[in-house]
């Protein structure tokens, strides 16, 4: 645990004298002395433009709905700069937003660093009962919750049925039936097999966990990922791309990956739920039935692909606590993810909503929470989310022949052994 005094201190300080600091653009004021929410709310959404913004955006200002009297002012920020962004606002007392939507790995950290408020006894923490376990693990940090699911995902293998027809293959269950899998869609298409995200090393969790490894053991407090394990993960996704069975990236993944899939120039990707909105838009899923999605195909120990998700949680400073911890409640309600689960085929966080017509019979939904029941959860110590810097670097590299996979592991665990002090 890295919280001391200081940061401690600074939790009460901003909770109790909120009105000397936050509140993005000094915004105004709520007032809850009159039975009813007034001033801003600002809000910090994280998702992808062009498509699921466009459904957060107007349920986050359908609030006004129900609290007239309340300003919601949205703002989408890049997902790839708001956790440093939040961070450095937070830190200097100015330009925070009220309220983030902060992915699961970051929520420990923000809370260890004093920028959230803790909400148990708040109007943000309603029906806990109801949210999935493995949602609401990532909220909690040192015994208080400062944070409210909003979707939970993992990752599975989307791949286009067409290509998949025409070579005459079957979806692949294992590293080794994909190599051969791609082979023979190269022979008979020319297309290539999969794209492999290069530039981020979340896409490399999938294959670590497949050979039963992992970059941490918090329990303990030992670094892991220079295992023989995370040495053969490192061998995999290098052979995958020498092979030809995958070609990849180190710039601007999200981008090249999304566009050569969808231009059926790859065959094949790994992604999750928040990418099927997108994916849908491209020229070859017009016909929406041509999207198959399937487990990321197994290891030497076995199937494995991250927890992923994002939470809301308010921020410490915020001017508007009380209408702040109203917008939590009201965009994490079933109704409302209910609406995205829907709209944008996300999955919900509360076990409620999955029983709801248009979310039980939503395919998407139901292909990927099996696959979030068993999906492997990072540890949620406030240092996971600075754990991807390093490895990403060593593992661009690897990919790229930079290095070799020996190599990559063991610098990326000289680094965790800086970051996480006293740690094996």
């Amino acid at each position: 645990m890295r919280r001391g005094i200081a940061a401690t201190a600074l939790v009460a300080a901003l909770a109790v004298s909120a009105t000397a600091c936050g509140g993005d653009d000094g915004g105004d004021s709520g007032s809850k002395s009159s039975g009813e929410l007034s001033g801003t709310v600002t809000w910090w959404d994280t998702s992808t433009v062009g498509s699921e913004d466009k459904v957060f955006k107007k349920i986050a200002e359908d609030f006004t709905k129900l609290h007239p009297k309340v300003k919601v002012k949205y703002v989408n920020v890049p997902f790839g700069e708001a956790q440093n962004k939040f961070k450095n606002a937070a830190q200097s007392g100015s330009g925070a937003p009220d309220v983030i939507r902060s992915e699961v790995a970051w929520t420990p950290e923000f809370a260890d660093l004093g920028y959230l408020a803790p909400l148990e006894g708040t109007a943000a923490l309603k029906e806990e009962d109801d949210f999935l376990k493995q949602a609401a693990a990532s909220t909690k940090y040192d015994g208080k919750t400062y944070a409210v699911p909003q979707v939970i995902d993992s990752m599975g293998i989307f791949y286009n049925k067409k290509i998949f027809k025409d070579a005459g293959v079957e979806v692949p269950k294992t590293i080794d039936e994909l190599k051969t899998v791609s082979a023979a869609i190269k022979d008979k298409t020319g297309k290539t097999g999969l794209y492999l995200r290069g530039d981020d090393a979340y896409w490399f969790l999938s294959f670590l966990y497949g050979e039963g490894g992992d970059l941490v053991d918090a329990k303990a407090k030992s670094v892991t990922i220079d295992s023989p394990a995370g040495t053969k993960a490192m061998t995999v996704v290098k052979d995958l791309v020498d092979s030809g069975a995958a070609r990849t990236d180190a710039t601007d993944g999200w981008n090249n990956m999304q566009t050569a899939f969808k231009e059926g120039e790859v065959a094949m990707m790994i992604n999750g739920p928040w990418a099927v909105a997108d994916t849908y838009a491209g020229a070859q899923f017009t016909d929406k039935a041509n999207l198959g999605i399937a487990p990321v195909p197994a290891g030497s120990a076995g199937q494995g692909a991250p927890q992923g998700g994002h939470n809301l949680a308010v921020y410490a400073g915020s001017k508007n606590l009380d209408a702040s911890y109203a917008f939590v409640d009201y965009m994490t309600n079933a109704d409302n993810q209910a609406k995205v689960a829907q709209e944008l085929s996300l999955l919900p966080t509360r076990n409620s909503v999955y029983s709801q017509p248009g979310v039980a019979s939503n395919e998407i939904v139901g292909f990927f929470r099996p696959v979030v029941d068993k999906a492997v959860e990072r540890p949620w110590i406030p240092e996971t989310g600075s754990l991807f810097a390093p490895l990403v670097t060593e593992y661009t590299k690897v990919l790229t022949g930079q290095t070799t996979p020996e190599k990559g592991v063991k610098a990326t665990a000289e680094e965790y052994r800086k970051l996480l002090k006293d740690w094996k």
